[in-house]
């Protein structure tokens, strides 16, 4: 049973949204439940209104969610970590959320192609050391270290109305150029589609020169939302490529005296015949369409465009081991883990500073961020020496492990990775507080003050 109360400011813009994405993005991740109900209401107030915000909507959800599971793993004397795996969805399931509750509207029926959310879990115990740490324990009459946990799941863009295009053109020397429309906002998401397109081709990453987010010049593209670039614009950038090979294959065969495009393999930037020892490289071919083919001389342009019916959710499994003082209801953050299936990743590094940002954000809503107004709505944390946001400093260890998995929908296997970190730490954290003192706080942040208090009145 979930019910909402939003305050969506003095605007509704996206209202709707982020009401929805709270029952959407939580009540499928435990389908074992035989019935669900989700309510609620958005209210408008006189405050700024509410805007876009890196996984809004699931992670205030997920902080109460994630908060009453463990309560229940409590009341029902099971290690939390256990109860989750009992009743977590699992590869091959699905759940009537899904149709019944999409972003706004109605959803769409799916069932987990992917999905290695109970190995997250596993893997994630295993390196918070969960078995030695869970609840807590005393180490200084006034310290005590504990650990919490929490899952989540989230999307790959907005089924079958999230739309992104991408296109590519040859140039003279081998070299390609690669027009999006998607926004690198500083996310990596130009050297993604780079990789993404320069496999489809076969050519090194290196021969692809991207040019991204001025549509006036570029494709369309819906925009760098609902994590939706590597998988929605990640799978344009593979449909392009894979039409450029076909172009280029063509024109091969005809610069080799081929009977047939599937005489030519191409390897190594090298076209080949099966029947001859006549080869010619990728720039020698692009310099005869350029220069030198006569009457078969063209510009090679290849375009791909991808919408989807599907948005294969990314999972994970977030722990935190945290100190606590209890004469002044401090803590600090020794260790996140996050263990994360989002399908194949395509870089790595990337996907891993994705992760780690995403539970940076989410430890600044979890202990510091509180937008605070006066009594006539003036907001009085309006700048950065008033609103506290985390730094490097503020956490003293991440770890972040990728699950083996591969989604069928995704480009090469890949779902998205930009919103899920942003979800578990704000109630990963409030169940280690409670692991640590028994104290439960039900809002954000969760400051010192309100630990304190809580140690106080339970005496």
């Amino acid at each position: 049973d979930m019910q909402i109360l939003s305050n969506t400011g003095a605007y509704g813009e996206h209202s709707l949204t982020t009401f929805m994405v709270a029952g959407s993005k939580l009540l499928p991740m435990y389908n074992k439940a035989k019935a669900l109900r989700f309510e609620g209401k958005v209210v408008y107030t006189n405050k700024c209104s509410a805007g876009a915000y890196r996984g809004y909507g699931a992670i205030q959800a997920n902080f109460a969610v994630e908060s009453a599971m463990s309560e229940l793993a409590k009341k029902l004397k099971m290690d939390p970590v256990e109860l989750r795996l009992k009743n977590c969805i699992g590869e091959g399931e699905s759940s009537p959320v899904f149709s019944v509750m999409g972003e706004g509207g109605e959803g769409i029926a799916q069932i987990m192609e992917s999905c290695k959310l109970d190995y997250c879990i596993k893997r994630g115990r295993k390196l918070i050391k969960w078995d030695e740490k869970f609840p807590s324990k005393q180490i200084a009459s006034n310290k005590i270290r504990s650990v919490g946990t929490a899952i989540a799941m989230q999307g790959s863009g907005i089924p079958l109305l999230d739309m992104g295009a991408a296109v590519l053109k040859l140039n003279d020397d081998g070299f390609f150029n690669l027009l999006v429309g998607a926004t690198d906002l500083g996310t990596g998401s130009d050297t993604v589609l780079s990789q993404i397109a320069a496999e489809a081709i076969g050519v090194p990453v290196e021969r692809i020169v991207i040019t991204s987010s001025d549509t006036d010049t570029t494709p369309y593209d819906v925009g760098a939302y609902a994590s939706s670039t590597t998988f929605v614009s990640g799978n344009a950038a593979r449909k392009a490529g894979l039409n450029m090979r076909e172009k280029l294959i063509e024109e091969a065969a005809k610069a080799l005296h081929a009977v047939h495009k599937d005489d030519i393999i191409f390897e190594d930037c090298i076209f080949k015949s099966k029947f001859s020892e006549e080869s010619i490289t990728l720039k020698e071919l692009s310099e005869g369409l350029y220069y030198k083919f006569g009457a078969d001389m063209k510009q090679l342009i290849a375009s791909g465009s991808n919408t989807s019916p599907k948005s294969p959710p990314p999972f994970m499994a977030g722990f935190v081991e945290i100190e606590l003082d209890t004469e002044t209801g401090k803590i600090d953050i020794l260790d996140y883990v996050a263990v994360v299936d989002c399908g194949t990743t395509i870089n790595p590094n990337l996907a891993k500073i994705q992760v780690e940002g995403g539970i940076l954000q989410g430890i600044g809503m979890a202990m510091y961020e509180d937008v605070i107004y006066s009594e006539d709505g003036k907001m009085e944390t309006n700048n950065f020496m008033k609103y506290k946001i985390p730094n490097r400093k503020d956490v003293k260890k991440i770890t972040v492990e990728f699950a083996e998995s591969y989604d069928p929908a995704g480009p090469y296997g890949a779902k998205s990775v930009g919103e899920i970190g942003i979800d578990t730490p704000l109630a990963a954290i409030a169940n280690a507080i409670y692991n640590a003192v028994g104290v439960r706080i039900r809002s954000v942040p969760l400051t010192p003050e309100k630990i304190l208090n809580g140690i106080l009145e339970k005496g």
